[in-house]
């Protein structure tokens, strides 16, 4: 039996090895797969009356078809600065502006870019692995520092450790899974 101290350490572990995959998800979804996503303009940031603004507070994305993104700006006015902001990103985009509307092509993509973005994710998620094994190293310091400090039996503390083990290995099993699916996707033509 685990005392309770060692399940709020668990417990914590799993919390933030989940705001890591949360985290992975949201890279995942930047890296272009082919297709428009509105997602693709998630860090674009436009020059609104002085100040860094992000694009989605100040216009709707929308991808009404898979190579192209519509972009409507709320207020008129902004829709020069919401264009030069596309520009600016440097996402390899080209924006055409109808004073209303910015339309976003988006090019296919070669076959040496698909290899260079399946390796741009394959960085991304090691460095989740990385940062969820950290979470495990420190969380398992914590385990035997508990341990001793309150001479709890060491079967405990294996258990503990045990536990730990398992739901790190469950969390880098769901890395891998969703760098598959993101790499099946990339190198879908």
């Amino acid at each position: 039996m685990i005392e309770s101290e060692m399940k709020h350490i668990l417990s914590d572990a799993k919390a933030q090895m989940n705001k890591s995959l949360e985290h992975l998800a949201s890279e995942l979804r930047s890296i272009r797969a082919g297709r428009a996503t509105p997602s693709m303009l998630e860090n674009v940031f436009v020059d609104y009356y002085g100040s860094s603004t992000p694009l989605n507070q100040i216009a709707s994305v929308s991808a009404p078809s898979p190579d192209m993104l519509l972009v409507q700006a709320w207020d008129k006015s902004a829709v020069h600065n919401v264009e030069r902001g596309i520009i600016a990103a440097n996402l390899g985009l080209n924006p055409s502006n109808d004073g209303e509307l910015i339309r976003v092509p988006v090019p296919p993509l070669s076959e040496e870019r698909r290899h260079d973005l399946v390796k741009v994710a394959r960085n991304r998620c090691e460095d989740v692995k990385i940062s969820i094994r950290n979470v495990r190293r420190a969380a398992r310091d914590e385990i035997k520092r508990k341990q001793k400090d309150e001479n709890l039996p060491e079967d405990m503390r294996f258990e503990a450790e045990e536990r730990l083990d398992e739901m790190t290995h469950e969390f880098i099993e769901a890395v891998d899974k969703a760098l598959g699916k993101k790499e099946v996707e990339i190198m879908e033509v």
